[in-house]
């Protein structure tokens, strides 16, 4: 018999008002509904409906991980330093993590994720290849110290969360696992109600080659992600690349200084000159590990901050100040360019943009002072080309050259093809079919749970409240005694057949809180299925409504257990 739970012994208390600190509609929603409470900033409690809703999207996922042959186990959350420390991520995750000393000063963490620790337990456990392949998972609370937690359990400190590992002795090995994962996560986010787009994405601090994410579209979401209207291209924005040929630049002059007094900024050099900012080469200065580093692009263009780091992981990457400026009297402030300085006063990057043969305004090292005619490839070296600039609608698609479309979406899902960095890291290896040691390569395959969650409510939500899917939702059915004796004795009656039946009940049975009360708190909780013993009660009548669509009909006790337990 499933479980029928009446609400007259349900801890649950739902507000009428949002939180004052609430943004996202999830936020709002959850905490109005009773699901969360916030303990403190980043950290929740998830209370009995919003348990249960974990629950069983947690439930979901450990089904499809198991079907692929994964196999479930829990690693402790507290952590050595020394696993992180012999494969950089100690310092690479830096204030992100929380980091603790033990009474004898010894050094932990809290895992932000699990790779070094999976690493080592294989190690321990696997030596030959016929240990291998092999596919391991977790559900565990991670632990991020995020400098501004905020809507929610979208971005907290403590999150739950589903990271599994793949081992295996080949990359054709590899290939496979990361598909199986793929394939499952596909399943799962159907099951789970979600709306997703699957796009390439970069492996930042994990580390590995090969990355997607799986994205749920929202507009309360922190990541952005571009689509193509022509083919099937998505991508993160971090990851979107740019392909462009070099020019031909034998008809352009020989560079020529020019008078540009009062012209620092890419606005007041194009005004002056009367050039569109495109026409113009922007020289942004950052510190790489304390180097100074410059960065070209076009002058219409801003560089993508993120994307830079994402490139020059694990480097610290930070702007140059004014003091900066201070000791490198070749460097002048508001005129620099790269001619005659790229790869001599600091190492020069660039956007493919600034492809060979192409021709700029750029600074002239001088104060006061910009160059004419200054091609790539002749006037200057490139050292690196990289794809920073932020990404705009309109963006040729690296594809097919149409369009690209941006949007916002909540991260749900993410998995790489780790390869040998961690295996390298503490020499994996297993006793190979040819009797010499084969080192190991991985992947990692994280979902979200509690994001999930979220993320649901954020794609699902109308103006009456949440709308759960079926499989999520804390019950099947929300059954509701308009308030009189008879209709409380009708609701328990309907209750316990549809429990006798198979399904997961809610009753609302509290006494002295009104029908119009019971009536907004069914929209608010969002359960799937809602039945109202309500005016025809004593005709053995009830009205079942789809919380979904709102459509209404009327059936007699025992057609609305036999529709409902189809």
């Amino acid at each position: 018999m499933a479980q029928v739970q009446r609400m007259s012994r349900l801890m649950i208390k739902t507000l009428r008002d949002d939180p004052a600190d609430a943004e996202t509609a999830s936020h709002k929603l959850l905490v109005r509904a009773g699901y969360v409470r916030r303990t403190s900033a980043g950290i929740w409690t998830w209370l009995p409906l919003g348990k249960k809703v974990l629950e069983n999207v947690s439930r979901i996922i450990r089904e499809e991980m198991d079907a692929i042959g994964a196999q479930e186990v829990l690693l402790p959350a507290l952590l050595p330093k020394e696993p992180y420390e012999a494969t950089g991520r100690w310092e690479e995750y830096g204030d992100q993590l929380f980091r603790l000393k033990d009474r004898k000063g010894a050094d932990y963490l809290l895992g932000p994720t699990h790779e070094e620790i999976f690493t080592l337990m294989v190690k321990d456990q696997c030596t030959s290849y016929k240990d291998l392949p092999v596919m391991l998972y977790q559900i565990q609370t991670k632990y991020r110290d995020e400098a501004r937690p905020r809507s929610g359990v979208l971005r907290g400190r403590e999150f739950q969360m589903k990271d599994s590992y793949s081992f295996d002795t080949t990359d054709e090995g590899l290939a496979e696992s990361y598909r199986l994962h793929r394939e499952a996560y596909q399943r799962i986010f159907r099951r789970l109600g979600l709306d997703y787009r699957i796009v390439s994405a970069v492996s930042g601090a994990m580390g590995g080659s090969a990355s997607e994410e799986f994205l749920a579209p929202a507009a309360a979401g922190e990541d952005t992600f571009v689509d193509c209207p022509a083919c099937d291209y998505a991508a993160n924005t971090e990851a979107v690349t740019v392909k462009v040929e070099p020019s031909d630049a034998s008809g352009v002059g020989a560079m020529e200084e020019l008078d540009t007094p009062d012209t620092p900024t890419i606005e007041t050099l194009a005004e002056h000159l009367g050039v569109p900012a495109s026409a113009t080469l922007k020289n942004l200065l950052v510190k790489v590990d304390g180097e100074i580093v410059a960065v070209g692009v076009p002058g219409d263009r801003e560089v993508d901050l993120g994307k830079l780091g994402e490139h020059l992981a694990p480097a610290t990457v930070e702007l140059v100040t004014a003091e900066d400026f201070t000791d490198r009297p070749d460097l002048v402030r508001g005129y620099v360019g790269p001619q005659g300085l790229a790869g001599k006063s600091f190492k020069y990057l660039a956007d493919p943009r600034v492809a060979p043969g192409t021709a700029w305004i750029t600074g002239a090292n001088k104060d006061g002072k910009h160059a004419r005619n200054v091609v790539a490839g002749r006037d200057f070296e490139v050292d690196e080309y990289l794809d920073v600039v932020v990404v705009e609608p309109g963006d040729p698609c690296p594809q097919c050259g149409a369009g690209l479309r941006i949007d916002r979406a909540i991260e749900i899902g993410h998995i790489f093809q780790l390869g040998r960095k961690y295996a390298d890291a503490f020499q994996l290896d297993v006793l190979g079919q040819n009797g010499k040691p084969a080192r190991v390569t991985m992947g990692s395959y994280g979902i979200g749970v509690s994001r999930a969650v979220a993320a649901l409510a954020e794609q699902t939500y109308d103006e009456s409240g949440l709308c759960w899917s079926p499989e999520v939702a804390p019950a099947d059915v929300h059954v509701v005694a308009a308030g009189k004796a008879k209709q409380t004795e009708l609701a328990l009656e309907v209750g316990d057949k549809l429990g006798a039946a198979g399904l997961r009940v809610l009753v609302d049975d509290r006494a002295g809180v009104s029908p119009g009360v019971k009536f907004t708190d069914a929209e608010l909780l969002g359960v799937p299925k809602i039945l109202v013993a309500g005016r025809r009660a004593a005709e053995g009548i009830v009205e079942l409504k789809d919380r979904r669509t709102g459509e209404r009909e009327e059936l007699t006790v025992e057609e609305a257990v036999a529709r409902l337990s189809a």
